[in-house]
């Protein structure tokens, strides 16, 4: 079942990529087709921050909230967007990082990876670099990013103990996350959360507002908060997760998955 999950969420995103004007269809991480379908994708930016983008990037957004708003980028510093998509985030993290910053983007869909690959280049920026990979096993040394984005992509893997400790791992010290996600009221079982959309739908799979703390904490980060944002269903909103890892964390050994040569 967790196999065929992840094949469901490729397929969906693969043909989101190949037609990014066309939009997921109802119900998916864009929500409607409709311009005035505000709790997905680009609608939850600026027009500040719209007017960075290429048109391709901007039409490629599916996510469910605005990370970049929240993370506080620096100049100079490192960040990674689990599930990058068609580079919206990366595009914006890597301006705001300057040219001594790096911002990588993370993506398990080739078709995504290509498309963000071509924004970028229309938007000119030469200091964001995409990698194939799966937000389970992040392709990157161990507390190697100052930052871990991601919008909407946490909902959609199968095992979310190991997206949560691979942001741990790959997290400096004094590193802090800022993730927007669909997040669930611990009020609705995880039967109740199907009931209310499908999993590639970025509804089932929707961790709760305690299991999104006991995770993030499980995993070894602290100052984990959630904050609602907007609805997006009934009982399930968009929201911004935060936490950091600690200052004095040792640095954990290198995984064999982190020797990508990429940085």
């Amino acid at each position: 079942m967790t196999d065929a999950l992840r094949e469901q969420v490729r397929k969906r995103y693969a043909e989101a990529a190949a037609a990014p004007t066309a939009g997921c269809g109802s119900g998916s991480c864009c929500g409607d087709t409709t311009a005035a379908d505000t709790r997905f994708g680009a609608a939850l930016y600026g027009d500040e921050q719209r007017g960075e983008l290429p048109d391709g990037a901007e039409l490629a957004s599916l996510g469910c909230g605005n990370p970049t708003a929240v993370a506080e980028l620096r100049e100079g510093e490192t960040v990674l967007d689990l599930g990058s998509g068609g580079g919206i985030d990366v595009i914006l993290s890597a301006r705001r990082v300057g040219p001594t910053g790096r911002a990588f983007g993370l993506d398990m869909t080739d078709e995504m990876l290509a498309l963000a690959q071509a924004n970028a280049a229309e938007a000119g920026v030469a200091n964001a670099i995409f990698l194939r990979g799966e937000i389970e096993s992040v392709p990157l040394p161990a507390a190697s990013v100052d930052v871990v984005i991601s919008n909407c992509v946490v909902n959609l893997s199968t095992d979310k103990p190991a997206v949560l400790a691979e942001i741990a791992r790959v997290l400096k010290p004094g590193g802090r996350v800022g993730v927007s996600d669909v997040v669930a009221e611990d009020r609705l079982s995880p039967e109740e959360r199907a009931e209310r959309g499908s999993f590639v739908g970025c509804i089932a799979g929707a961790l709760s507002v305690g299991e999104y703390r006991a995770g993030l904490e499980a995993a070894g980060l602290e100052d984990v908060s959630v904050e609602f944002t907007h609805e997006v269903a009934d009982g399930l909103h968009g929201a911004i997760v935060r936490a950091s890892k600690p200052a004095g964390a040792p640095v954990p050994q290198p995984a064999a998955a982190a020797a990508a040569g990429c940085c």
